[in-house]
């Protein structure tokens, strides 16, 4: 960070003005060292993710835990987003909503419900990605030109990732989620006084993050 910039949360009040105005339920910055980073988080990618190999930004295309610890490293803060998705499901839908999502042996009324939830989810948070790249946008232009925006969830801006020729389509929009390189974002949440519900309970909590130096 150069020396023009001060270095406290005052300094990055714009960001979190600029998160809220755009529909956050909260956003705060927190120092880029409180970020937890855990292998267990990309081990839990490659063991239960139907996104896993599958697209750039997800493993094995992006840096390991322990790359990704070296990276973080060279930060100083990060602006941590919760956005509300305006998705619900029923308790006993959303403790089990892949499996009645995927399974076809899925009882049909519990897939339907599933299937409702997903369309409402993925409609409604659409727009959570472009806020990311915005924030980073405006860090970018402050002077915080290492500025780098992370998103919750796999990146949905194709409906086949070109994986196959390794070149990503999108390179400008298309950004890494904040669990493929290992970060355990539940506890970087609720270290930072932004605890995330879980189990879910009505719309779930989605985290995001920005890196910024």
């Amino acid at each position: 960070m150069s020396d023009s910039h001060m270095n406290d949360d005052d300094d990055f009040s714009f960001l979190v003005k600029k998160a809220l105005e755009m529909g956050a339920a909260d956003a705060k910055i927190i120092p880029a060292s409180h970020i937890c980073v855990e292998d267990r988080v990309a081990l839990k990618c490659k063991s239960g993710c139907i996104s896993y190999g599958k697209k750039l930004t997800c493993p094995p295309y992006v840096p390991t835990p322990d790359q990704f610890r070296k990276i973080v490293s060279e930060y100083q803060y990060a602006l941590l987003v919760k956005y509300l998705s305006p998705a619900v499901a029923e308790p006993d839908i959303i403790c089990s909503i892949y499996r009645y999502w995927l399974d076809p042996k899925a009882p049909e009324d519990k897939k339907r419900k599933a299937q409702d939830f997903w369309t409402d989810h993925f409609n409604g948070t659409k727009n959570f990605s472009p806020m990311m790249l915005e924030l980073e946008r405006l860090a970018f232009n402050a002077g915080y030109t290492f500025a780098l925006a992370f998103m919750n969830g796999s990146c949905r801006l194709c409906e086949t990732c070109n994986v196959e020729k390794g070149l990503c389509l999108h390179p400008t929009q298309a950004r890494m989620t904040e669990h493929a390189v290992g970060i355990n974002m539940k506890k970087t949440a609720e270290a930072a006084g932004m605890p995330i519900r879980f189990p879910v309970i009505g719309h779930p909590e989605l985290m995001a993050l920005l890196l910024i130096d």
